[in-house]
């Protein structure tokens, strides 16, 4: 993916839903500068509890998990992300303080369902 030097692009996608259980974000193509700071909206919809994740593919590798969480209220944290497990809202939005050029990548929003191969997730390009 090329963007200008000190440029990040955000690309949203959406994918369906599966079993009852689905993330949601909406659709698009946003630009920040770096340093600029990021959030990237993630709502599910699911009975119960499930647990909700971040996924991160950088160019020319696999999917690898970023971020995770269990339980209500919880925070998963890596590298500079974050996302709460927020359960009145039902979002498990990803944010950063200040994106960098080597954040670029897809980012994949998914519920429980999603990661043993069914396609409920979201994702996006930083």
């Amino acid at each position: 993916m090329n963007s200008a030097p000190g440029l990040v692009t955000v690309v949203l996608l959406m994918l369906g839903q599966t079993h009852g259980e689905s993330v949601t974000q909406m659709e698009g193509q946003v630009t920040l500068s770096e340093g600029a700071s990021l959030t990237v909206n993630c709502t599910y919809s699911a009975t119960g509890y499930p647990i909700l994740y971040w996924y991160v593919q950088y160019l020319g590798e696999g999917p690898q998990l970023l971020l995770r969480a269990a339980k209500a209220n919880e925070k998963g944290k890596n590298k500079d992300f974050e996302a709460t497990y927020n359960t009145e809202t039902t979002s498990f939005h990803l944010e950063k303080a200040s994106v960098q050029e080597s954040d670029s990548a897809m980012y994949y929003c998914a519920v429980s369902d999603t990661v043993t191969g069914a396609a409920g997730g979201a994702e996006h390009k930083l």
